[in-house]
């Protein structure tokens, strides 16, 4: 008979075949990281930066869509917003979405 003698394939490579395995979850990990995680990031501190430089006179756009200007901004975080001639809202300074005119430093 013609038979040919079978061998069995070498198992795993030890340590290069386990490290292999994971290559791919680091490449993943890595360009989620370059792609969503450093991008939000870098959108907060600039958020915060912005949020940490208001004062009085700025024209604000809170979270809730209100524009208004800054009347005063307290050291607790909670800046108070004129929305209109006699009405005056306190928000916390984290709610403030964007500011839309900035007022000119005084010197």
């Amino acid at each position: 008979m013609f038979v040919s003698p079978a061998y069995a394939q070498a198992a795993g490579g030890g340590l290069a075949g386990g490290l292999g395995s994971f290559v791919p979850l680091i490449l993943i990990f890595a360009i989620m990281y370059f792609l969503m995680i450093r991008p939000q990031q870098k959108k907060m501190k600039e958020h915060r930066a912005m949020v940490d430089s208001l004062r009085k006179g700025d024209q604000v756009v809170t979270a809730g869509g209100l524009i208004g200007k800054v009347a005063r901004v307290k050291d607790d975080g909670i800046v108070e917003v004129d929305l209109a001639e006699g009405v005056r809202v306190k928000v916390r300074q984290g709610t403030i979405a964007d500011v839309i005119n900035k007022t000119e430093p005084t010197s």
